[in-house]
């Protein structure tokens, strides 16, 4: 009858296998409301610091739903798994760029990360022909260790305790390494799916 709920099992299914890529779109929009946040006055205001650090967080949050959800219902897609990385790679790319920018992280840091996450990015379509490699456990570990670390330096560590930010040192440095170690794994395992794949032809 009109007005009444749906009983179509197939309904809140369709539902549940479209919110991970509509968590993944909430996470592009939320890019651009990030930078506007962390740039807000000199950049180095305390509210808005913690305000853009509240918005990075919800961010970083939405990966862990899209995923869990994804792999939970058994609806991981093609363009989950292509969408999903570069969504990540665009709300950390934003983030290192604008705290270099602000001073308050070094360039190279910020271009030893991007390097591999855009060399990644462009191997996922070069390989795409051979299907999808999915991210492996290090690379979960290598985006979480960076976003905890980049978080870190997103709140005005400057108006807390020193140790605040030599913790967030220790953690962006494990970053740096997970981030180059899982860089050269992935590679290993493109190399690897494409001449196997190139061997069962």
């Amino acid at each position: 009858m009109p007005g009444q709920p749906s009983t179509d099992p197939l309904v809140p299914h369709a539902f549940i296998a479209s919110l991970p890529n509509i968590l993944t779109g909430v996470r592009l929009v939320l890019v651009p409301v990030f930078l506007v946040l962390l740039f807000v006055g000199d950049g180095h205001e305390t509210f808005w610091r913690i305000v853009a650090f509240a918005v990075f967080s919800v961010a970083v949050i939405t990966d862990r739903f899209d995923g869990a959800l994804a792999r939970s219902y058994g609806v991981v897609s093609e363009f989950g798994a292509l969408a999903d990385p570069i969504a990540d790679k665009a709300l950390i790319g934003s983030a290192l760029i604008g705290l270099s920018m602000l001073g308050d992280l070094p360039w190279w840091i910020t271009g030893v990360i991007l390097l591999r996450e855009i060399g990644i990015t462009i191997l996922r379509f070069m390989v795409l022909r051979h299907g999808v490699i999915p991210a492996s456990r290090g690379g979960k570990l290598k985006t979480l260790v960076q976003a905890v670390a980049i978080g870190l330096f997103v709140l005005p560590l400057h108006n807390w305790p020193g140790i605040w930010l030599t913790v967030a040192w220790v953690i962006m440095w494990a970053a740096v390494v997970l981030t180059i170690v899982t860089g050269a794994d992935y590679v290993v395992s493109a190399i690897r799916n494409s001449r196997g794949r190139s061997a069962g032809n």
